[in-house]
């Protein structure tokens, strides 16, 4: 499957009720989406970079995280697969330079960065794709940078079957639907993916789903 299957057709019938859903619209994802405003509000924080810096953010979606970065005084670098996330993004953020593209698919020519931020959106990635991503990403990195990332991660394997089988006894169809399609990671992987691609990553749970995901490029003596 290639990576464009992975994107788009989704998040273009998302769109229009995305805000909704993380405001706590959607029943079925009210606590994968718990705390959405802190969440989105610990990612900015983890950074901790000059006003100025350069940030690229990857799922963009209609710009919530975005919005938070301009109020730092970052400068951001979006990029979004979704033509109809981009068009809410680009309402609510007029100034925003945004682009077309995912993890797997940058744009060329676009400078190196200080940061790279998203949210919600590296669980649509296979296991194999995470790791080539994190390995593309760290080239894109200015000395110092950092990656920050929040998204649903399982502490294990036993833990990830245990939510989807929850899911189902609650009639959460669409959550556990969605719960054994998409590649949810289980922290150990995740961690091997960063620590391969160089950088070392400290994780904080936000919620039942989400952790924060905080990687720096190792330092080598």
């Amino acid at each position: 499957m290639g990576s464009e299957a992975l994107f788009n057709s989704l998040f273009d019938q998302w769109a229009e009720d995305y805000d909704q859903a993380v405001a706590g619209g959607h029943p079925e994802y009210i606590e994968v989406f718990e705390g959405y405003a802190n969440i989105l509000k610990s990612v900015v924080d983890s950074l901790a970079l000059p006003k100025g810096s350069v940030v690229m953010e990857f799922g963009v979606g209609t710009g919530n995280l975005t919005s938070l970065l301009f109020a730092e005084g970052y400068r951001v670098i979006g990029i979004e697969p979704s033509a109809a996330m981009r068009e809410k993004a680009k309402a609510k953020l007029p100034d925003l330079e945004l682009h077309e593209g995912h993890f797997l698919n940058v744009p060329s020519g676009l400078p190196s960065v200080d940061a790279i931020v998203s949210t919600y959106a590296f669980h649509h990635l296979t296991d194999e794709m995470k790791d080539q991503a994190l390995r593309d990403l760290v080239k894109r990195l200015n000395p110092g940078g950092k990656i920050a990332f929040a998204d649903t991660v399982f502490r294990d394997e036993g833990t990830k079957l245990a939510m989807q089988r929850e899911a189902e006894e609650r009639g959460f169809h669409e959550l556990a639907l969605d719960l054994k399609r998409e590649y949810y990671p289980v922290m150990s992987r995740l961690e091997r993916a960063f620590c391969q691609a160089g950088l070392t990553v400290r994780m904080k749970q936000l919620n039942r789903y989400v952790w924060l995901m905080v990687a720096e490029l190792n330092r080598e003596a």
